[in-house]
């Protein structure tokens, strides 16, 4: 079956970077678009960041834009989210998600829509 497990939270200091890993497995990866998401307490769900099969696409929300990068190296089965600049809002949990991706499937739904499968999560704190 589809597992995934994510890797890399920790606490950090404000302005700090991190690297969340999540390694796939039980599927077959590169035909899955693959996508980071975040909940702090008391909040929704929110995508962070998603990816398409082949890396030629990807997406992330304003609030991270020019801090985090999403990447997948379909040779390791492993996505991964670099997260430079960091703040204190950033603090949550975060999930790795994938789902299934046809060839032409990217853009034909809202980015964050579809993700059926997740991980168990990773805590990321960043402290002032």
């Amino acid at each position: 079956q589809v597992q995934l497990v994510e890797s890399g939270g920790g606490s950090v200091q404000a302005g700090g970077s991190l690297r969340l890993s999540c390694a796939a497995s039980g599927y077959t990866y590169s035909t899955y678009c693959m996508g980071w998401f975040r909940q702090a307490p008391g909040k929704k769900r929110e995508g962070v960041a998603v990816i398409s099969t082949g890396s030629i696409s990807t997406y992330s929300v304003d609030s991270v834009k020019g801090r985090f990068t999403i990447s997948r190296d379909n040779a390791k089965n492993t996505l991964y989210l670099q997260m430079n600049s960091l703040k204190v809002e950033d603090s949550a949990m975060y999930y790795c998600a994938a789902a299934y991706c046809p060839q032409g499937d990217w853009g034909t739904r809202p980015p964050f829509e579809g993700y059926g499968y997740w991980g168990q999560g990773t805590q990321v704190t960043v402290f002032s």
